[in-house]
């Protein structure tokens, strides 16, 4: 019997396309995807970044995806959908972009699924365009130059820093709203120079995050004792608010300070991987050289971003990619790549050493290593840091807003609970300290008389 999968065609996204085409691309990270859509706009690809997240996204990828297949899955493919159905696009001049990793992932299975889904929807002549780096799809009117990924990587390493320092920012501003409308300024200045062919340089690089630090380090802030909550999980899950139901601004309204770990660390880990392989099967020696330099190069960019923020008192900076390998050495053996595979444990253990020991760990249906190395390794991480308060959440269609909330609730209220009494405890021994002085003057002033 013939597989219905056979008989999907594939449609080529052709260099004539590219004039006149809409390419639409479901939203992960709003602030980096942002800054990307302009770059690529300069180089004559009409992106548009996809934000509809209505309930008839999930319907209509539960209608066209197998209920089987993982959460994000469901969300891409339903988002896709739901957009070509809005009446918003002309149907036959537009395409869709999507992520292929080649690696044990399910992800580089959603091209297949997404074509599988156009062609039951009636959508079978839209082109799907496969944005690989392993050249396993190629099409004539879609090709990444050498100057549009410099753009992108400088585009990444802005993206991360303003996702960090505004995070650190928003929950002590004095006027509500400073933080997001510096963040929409440096989003359009960063667009602007990219597209001028500027702010691409590693100089110049640095010298923006130095700027960004800045500018947000000048916003009037009160800070106070907040609880401060880092994020992990699968990728999709971990960045994107149609993914985690809002959880960034869920957790801020919680009167919280948020630490999600960086874009450019997870594409380190992938990088990285090939030169674990390397050292563990003695596989591709060329590869794991080429791997070195790529990662090697990502790196001056990571640490220009956390040279730029540990320079001022109010902003805590990341450790860096190879000492999170080495964090996630320490519970887990390297060769664990499925998926976000031993970064994820890495992170969290980065998250609590920075001080950020209340962690939500986002895990969607059918991410089998996602929750084998996230719930898995709870436990362990628990041994090495008792105070470590970690509660995963899992994400999938039948799982409800108010469940997964009243879950961190509690995990909230734990915090909020240590909080207070930390913060008596330093309130008790301040007035100690302040008796224990006056003591001391009021004996010296005994003996001054005594004297007299």
């Amino acid at each position: 019997m013939r597989n219905d999968n056979d008989t999907i065609r594939v449609v080529e996204f052709t260099k004539e396309m590219r004039k006149d085409y809409t390419i639409l691309v479901p939203n992960m990270l709003p602030i980096h995807f942002g800054i990307i859509e302009d770059i690529f706009a300069d180089y004559g690809y009409h992106m548009k970044i996809l934000s509809n997240s209505s309930p008839n996204v999930v319907d209509e990828g539960l209608k066209y995806v197998h209920n089987d297949t993982c959460y994000p899955a469901t969300l891409v493919v339903g988002q896709f959908i739901d957009a070509i159905k809005s009446g918003k696009y002309d149907i036959n001049k537009i395409a869709l972009l999507i992520t292929q990793t080649g690696g044990g992932c399910r992800a580089s299975n959603y091209i297949h699924l997404l074509r599988k889904a156009l062609k039951n929807a009636g959508y079978e002549h839209i082109p799907v365009i496969s944005l690989n780096a392993s050249g396993m799809e190629k099409n004539s009117g879609f090709a990444l130059t050498i100057p549009m990924l410099l753009k992108s990587v400088a585009a990444v390493a802005y993206g991360d820093a303003l996702m960090l320092i505004n995070n650190q920012v928003k929950p002590y501003e004095d006027n509500r709203g400073d933080s997001q409308n510096l963040l929409e300024k440096w989003i359009k200045t960063l667009s602007e120079q990219l597209i001028a062919n500027k702010g691409v340089k590693f100089r110049e690089v640095k010298e923006n995050l130095g700027k960004i630090a800045e500018s947000f380090a000048n916003i009037p802030m009160t800070k106070t004792p907040k609880v401060k909550v880092g994020v992990v999980g699968e990728i999709y899950v971990k960045y994107s608010s149609l993914g985690n139901n809002n959880l960034e601004e869920f957790l801020y309204k919680e009167d919280c300070e948020v630490m999600v770990p960086g874009l450019m660390g997870f594409l380190m880990y992938c990088i990285e991987n090939g030169i674990i392989d390397t050292i563990l099967y003695g596989e591709k020696p060329l590869g794991s050289f080429v791997s070195k330099k790529i990662n090697k190069f990502l790196k001056k960019y990571e640490e220009a971003i956390n040279s730029a923020v540990s320079k001022y008192k109010c902003f805590t900076a990341p450790t860096g990619f190879y000492h999170v390998k080495h964090l996630g050495d320490q519970v887990i053996g390297l060769g664990t790549k499925m998926g976000e595979g031993w970064l994820l444990p890495a992170e969290m253990m980065e998250l609590i050493e920075l001080g950020y020991e209340n962690i939500v760990c986002a895990q969607p249906f059918g991410c089998l290593p996602n929750h084998i190395i996230g719930k898995g390794l709870i436990r362990k991480i628990k041994g090495i840091h008792q105070d470590a308060n970690i509660v995963p959440i899992d994400y999938d269609p039948s799982a409800t807003r108010v469940n997964q909330e009243n879950r961190i609730k509690l995990m909230l209220a734990v915090a909020k609970e240590k909080l207070q009494t930390e913060e008596m405890l330093k309130e008790h021994l301040k007035f100690t300290e302040n008796k224990s002085a006056l003591d001391e003057m009021d004996s010296s002033l005994r003996i001054v008389d005594q004297m007299n």
